[in-house]
């Protein structure tokens, strides 16, 4: 009876852990992103209380894209907090 080939290669070994380590965020990073999320708040809320006339008239509902774009970079800035 024939004998079963033996393996030339070794078992699975997984890859190592080679990852560069992440630092942490700067001082400011969380007061801006903070910030940034409180100043697109607050220009949407002045936009609607104020009936469209503030924070910038001449504009009108861009203020809405303004305050949105805003509370986005907020957001994104969340996305990465460490």
């Amino acid at each position: 009876m024939p004998e079963s080939k033996v393996r030339k290669k070794a078992a699975y070994t997984p890859p190592s852990a080679r990852g560069k380590v992440r630092k942490p965020n700067g001082p400011l990073f969380l007061p801006t992103m903070v910030g940034l999320l409180l100043l697109g708040l607050v220009w949407i809320v002045v936009f609607y209380v104020s009936q469209t006339q503030y924070p910038i008239p001449d504009i009108q509902y861009w203020n809405l894209g303004i305050g949105f774009g805003i509370l986005l970079l907020g957001f994104a800035m969340a996305t990465r907090w460490r």
